[in-house]
């Protein structure tokens, strides 16, 4: 009886584990130093942490180890609210591609990370997971076109996300 239940149990993790999700474009070739520097996220399917987030910004630069710096701002539910900052490390996956990366917030850990579109002029972004759960539209501005961002959401559809789901980030030029 114990061996009869020690095998359903553990076909049932080996079941779970082998459950997996169809394929997300990821870019082919992404020119890492061209990406690194500061993003604005324009839309997200947004994790906890991002939740009433206004002026987010994605900040990218490389360490001396090769691995990739990130700074998340953004200000908590209002332009005028609490400034947040988390301080994420991103590891190339696929070396190849530069596209794929493991996202660090606490070690040991690290999560999905794919840059599923960016266009030829490193002007916009889209950042998913294989999991379809989370999803970024990111630019270099604060502001993207009607057109442009129709496009993006367009991508984000074809790729399997429910849309219904994204949400624009408030932004707001800071006043000199």
């Amino acid at each position: 009886m114990m061996k009869k239940l020690y095998f359903t149990v553990m076909s049932f993790f080996i079941l779970l584990g082998c459950s997996s999700h169809p394929p997300i474009r990821s870019e082919k070739n992404v020119d890492i130093k061209r990406f690194m520097g500061d993003w604005y996220v324009i839309a997200n399917i947004p994790t906890f942490i991002e939740k009433g987030a206004h002026n987010a910004i994605e900040s990218y630069k490389f360490n001396d180890d090769g691995s990739i710096a990130t700074t998340f701002t953004f200000n908590k539910d209002s332009f005028d609210g609490a400034k947040k900052s988390y301080h994420p490390t991103g590891y190339i996956t696929d070396k190849e591609s530069n596209a794929i990366w493991g996202m660090q917030f606490i070690w040991p850990f690290k999560s999905d990370y794919r840059i599923v579109y960016l266009d030829q002029d490193y002007m916009h972004t889209i950042i998913g997971r294989i999991k379809r759960d989370y999803v970024w539209i990111m630019a270099r501005n604060p502001t993207l076109s009607d057109l442009d961002y129709k496009k993006l959401v367009d991508i984000i559809k074809q790729e399997g996300y429910d849309t219904s789901k994204l949400q624009k980030v408030p932004q707001k030029l800071a006043q000199d």
